[in-house]
């Protein structure tokens, strides 16, 4: 039995705590339906607390208390998601106990547990039983009782662990979200895999390699919901610097909490980080920028998530995002200096869409869209290889919004972010430029340029569903009509024609269809001679986009 751990054997617990959530984090995302099924929370979790092993490795963890600081703070700033604050949280509460200490024994670590409870209750608004914070809190409860029955380390946790699993199971009954899909708390399991992981350290198994094939287990029915369950759209995550490390944040917690839900703020003496959901996050991250500085943001559009795995497609993942990252890493170079006034740069996937971008003046192509989003640090380093004083940015996404924005101070030049949410809107932007007005002028009539512009998309179901009212077979072509299921059926033709008949009865005159990689020239120009049927007046123009994921981007002005 252990009875006291020291800060060398907490660094190879979290380790391990990290792998064993690595080797799960899919089946967790599987489960995962609160408060809306946008299936990440295994991924959140795992990055998050990958972000303090990467830390731990680098760091002396011989003192305990340093150790779990260390710890504490790359949660803090990895954190991702609501179920990747919460565990930041679990864990700055560990640390504010374990402080100054060289080792502890299990009485102290399970105080350390409870003072991560009570600083996750803390910080979020409104917490919700059936959660991770049920599971942990009970979880912690029992780890005081066993450390009063025998004060071993390894006995504390295996009962905390077990009771947890207890717990977790009730959690499907506790939660009505959770009853409807059939399944446990996704971030509850995610915690408890994080605790055998460490449990498993203590008693000196293997850290498990993450080529091994995890156990199947229940798996989320995402069909049962609707996207009008989703009351706020935008997962919104930032670091904010403080100003003053005694700021009162009350008044920011009362002002996210009125325009969102699902509100966590977790902070240290230098900084705060907030995770909110909400429709506006523009407006939560000006709030929070009367409070420090604001240094890092992600926003992710769970509406589309849903979309995508109500689809039968991967949802958008940060594991592809730290694949573009890698591809599109440079080499330290210096920022391009101005040559003149202003520069363009664009978000979009297929070399078809990139060629047309730069036929209209852009001058980088980002790589990426729904299934790929770039980090702000990988659209950073674009801007900064762009020769002007003012770069204006067209991410042509709703998820990559908000990345963009964030490289606004950042850069080394002024950067204007024209909010396109879809390919359509950016093409539209690109040709309202207009180079002598000053930039905030520019974004005016770019922004209002795009407000007319309906974009329409197709692409195909990966599995049976029943979403919206549809009843969708494996091999179906599902249409969308700005960002909505528009129809489905086993004849993308039968698809074309109803989308055509739409641009007719919005009065259209001009339609741009933008056929992916996995359309021929033929079948484009059968999809050319419908529209013309339909539209005889419109301006019609088919352009080979080159895009994976979706048949057609079509715009309709």
């Amino acid at each position: 039995m252990i009875q006291t751990i020291d800060g060398i054997q907490f660094k190879r617990m979290v380790l391990h705590g990290s792998a064993a959530i690595a080797l799960q984090k899919q089946q967790i995302n599987d489960l995962n339906v609160f408060p809306v099924p946008d299936g990440d929370t295994g991924t959140n979790m795992s990055l998050t607390i990958g972000t303090a092993a990467a830390e731990l490795k680098k760091a002396d963890s011989s003192n305990l208390g340093q150790a779990a600081s260390t710890t504490a703070g790359a949660l803090l700033r990895g954190a991702r998601g609501n179920s990747g604050v919460i565990l930041s949280l679990l864990f700055r509460g560990m640390s504010k106990v374990l402080k100054g200490h060289e080792t502890a024994d299990a009485a102290l670590m399970a105080a350390a547990m409870q003072e991560g409870v009570a600083s996750a209750y803390g910080a979020v608004m409104k917490p919700a039983e059936g959660t991770v914070l049920t599971v942990s809190r009970l979880a912690a409860k029992r780890a005081v009782e066993a450390a009063g029955e025998n004060n071993d380390v390894d006995y504390m946790l295996a009962e905390s662990i077990r009771v947890g699993y207890e717990v977790l199971a009730q959690t499907t009954d506790m939660n009505p979200v959770l009853k409807k899909a059939g399944v446990v708390d996704a971030g509850g399991k995610g915690y408890l895999a994080i605790l055998e992981g460490m449990l498993a350290s203590l008693r000196g198994e293997p850290m498990p390699e993450l080529t091994e094939e995890a156990p199947k287990q229940a798996k989320a029915d995402f069909n049962v919901f609707s996207d009008e369950e989703i009351t706020f759209a935008f997962d919104t995550v930032f670091i904010v610097r403080k100003d003053d490390p005694e700021v009162n944040l009350t008044p920011l917690r009362d002002y996210l909490n009125s325009i969102g839900d699902s509100l966590v703020i977790g902070e240290d003496d230098e900084a705060f980080k907030v995770h909110v959901h909400t429709n506006i996050p523009g407006s939560a991250l000006t709030e929070a920028q009367k409070f420090g500085t604001l240094e890092l943001a992600k926003i992710e559009n769970m509406r589309t998530q849903y979309e995508d795995v109500s689809a039968g497609k991967k949802a958008q993942s940060v594991d592809d995002l730290d694949k573009i990252e890698e591809e599109l890493e440079g080499g330290g170079q210096a920022p391009a200096k101005p040559e003149k006034r202003y520069g363009f740069l664009s978000v979009c996937a297929g070399d078809g869409l990139a060629a047309v971008f730069k036929d209209l003046g852009v001058d980088g192509v980002i790589s990426g869209g729904q299934t790929m989003n770039p980090s702000t640090e990988s659209i950073l380093k674009e801007i900064e290889k762009v020769p002007a004083e003012t770069v204006f940015v067209l991410p042509n996404n709703k998820n990559i919004i908000m990345a963009a924005q964030q490289c606004v101070g950042l850069a080394s030049r002024e950067v204007v972010v024209v909010p396109t949410e879809t390919i359509p809107q950016g093409v539209t932007a690109m040709m309202n430029v207009d180079p002598e007005l000053e930039p905030e002028e520019l974004l005016s009539v770019m922004s209002g340029s795009i407000s007319g512009v309906a974009t329409a998309q197709i692409t195909y179901a990966a599995r049976n569903s029943d979403f919206d009212g549809f009843a969708i077979n494996e091999g179906d072509y599902l249409s969308l009509l700005d960002g909505k299921l528009f129809g489905t059926n086993q004849d993308i033709s039968v698809m074309l024609e109803k989308l055509a008949e739409k641009a007719s009865e919005k009065g259209a005159e001009f339609v741009t269809l933008f056929y992916g990689e996995d359309v021929t020239e033929e079948q484009a120009g059968q999809a050319e001679e419908i529209f013309s049927q339909h539209c005889p007046d419109a301006e019609l123009s088919v352009l080979p986009g080159g895009q994976p994921v979706y048949y057609y981007i079509i715009s309709i002005e």
